[in-house]
């Protein structure tokens, strides 16, 4: 049976946030070398929580809440295997101090939380809703009266209906939308906040929400409207990164969390290395390598040729606005590859059909992937990148 406590304790394994670690100092020398524990982690390690907004909150249509995506979705007969949905939930908007206190009493130091869009703009833009951010406000207090540190995510995939009833993130007003909810939520809380995620995994709700229509909307876009998408969620990112700068308190620190997919060397040669490197940045050519590098690849535009989104340099320069930070949230290898002199450098090894993985398909056991994720990441042409380890 899953109660409160036991929802909570299993939170913490999703979340083990690293704070920045500053540059690294030498201990003076002693006649006894200090060592550290075999099973220790760290200086600036840190455990946390992690939560989405529409999974824990609860009170769906309490205090001028407009409807999600998810609201909407979750209500369509043979969406949600078993039925249910969030509006209930574990009514963290109701129980919060009592979720606080169980974070306190398991150690979490961090806890990172999503704000729900249609709880501050019921209609995704226009007036805010002066109801919307008090939960929040109290929230924060609390944490930090407990001793843990707020991380806020802007953007957990529960897009207000009234936008996807006006083209969703087909639309390039979505985006805009999204820099001004972001410009208001940075007005508002990083004066507690210090640590700001634009979006949550967007390879995962644009894929399975506008490709596969698994998740909310449940779309199955053609590739050119699903590359458009991609495009503007991406460029949703920057305008948020750029709404923080203008509106946060400075010394705010903001970037994306991201599940990258990762190509791992199926034997750890230079070689086959430089090509795992290479197959990674193609794998996130329309996500995280375009917010690093500034440009979509060309293989990525080739291989879309006429389905390939519509963008202007200016977007370039948006979507690779500097970040402080890139959350990264490592699942599962998404390939093993080998070096080839052909293009593009890479060839991929299949998956045997013995490779174990967990009861989801999809989540396949390569642990290796923790080390060679967050390592690729930091390969990007990137100066003064954090990486923010999350779910593991």
């Amino acid at each position: 049976m899953l109660t409160r406590r036991t929802w909570m304790t299993a939170t913490v394994a999703t979340a083990a946030v690293a704070a920045a670690a500053g540059s690294a100092r030498t201990a003076p020398r002693t006649s006894t070398p200090a060592r550290r524990p075999a099973t220790g982690f760290p200086e600036g390690f840190r455990w946390g929580t992690a939560t989405s907004a529409y999974q824990v909150e609860g009170a769906a249509q309490q205090d001028g809440r407009g409807l999600s995506i998810w609201d909407t979705f979750s209500q369509v007969p043979g969406r949600i295997r078993d039925g249910t949905n969030g509006a209930t939930s574990v009514d963290h908007y109701h129980r919060y101090k009592e979720d606080v206190t169980l974070m306190k009493s398991i150690g979490a130091r961090t806890y990172r939380f999503s704000i729900a869009w249609p709880r501050v703009f019921p209609d995704g833009s226009g007036a805010a809703n002066p109801k919307g951010l008090d939960f929040y406000d109290r929230l924060v207090d609390e944490l930090l009266a407990a001793g843990i540190e707020p991380f806020a995510t802007l953007y957990h995939w529960d897009l207000p209906q009234a936008l996807q009833d006006r083209g969703g993130w087909e639309s390039r007003d979505t985006a805009d939308a999204f820099g001004a909810y972001a410009s208001h939520v940075a007005g508002k809380l990083t004066d507690r906040v210090r640590h700001i995620f634009t979006i949550n995994e967007m390879q995962t709700f644009i894929e399975q929400g506008y490709g596969t229509g698994l998740f909310a909307p449940g779309l199955k876009l053609d590739h050119g409207r699903l590359n458009q998408a991609r495009h503007h969620a991406v460029l949703a990112h920057g305008l948020g990164v750029q709404a923080v700068r203008a509106s946060g308190r400075r010394g705010t620190r903001v970037g994306p969390a991201e599940n990258i997919g990762t190509a791992l060397p199926a034997v750890e040669t230079i070689e086959n290395i430089r090509a795992a490197e290479l197959a990674t940045r193609e794998l996130n050519a329309p996500y995280l390598t375009v917010m690093m590098e500034g440009r979509y690849t060309d293989a990525y535009l080739a291989k879309a040729g006429r389905d390939a989104p519509r963008f202007t340099a200016e977007d370039l320069k948006t979507i690779s606005s500097k970040v402080d930070f890139v959350g990264l949230n490592v699942y599962t290898p998404s390939q093993y590859v080998l070096a080839s002199e052909a293009a593009p450098g890479f060839t991929e090894v299949p998956f045997p059909t013995s490779h174990p993985h967990m009861a989801s398909p999809w989540l396949k056991l390569g642990p290796e992937a923790l080390y060679w994720a967050p390592k690729d990441t930091l390969n990007y042409n990137y100066n003064d990148l954090v990486v923010l380890g999350m779910t593991v």
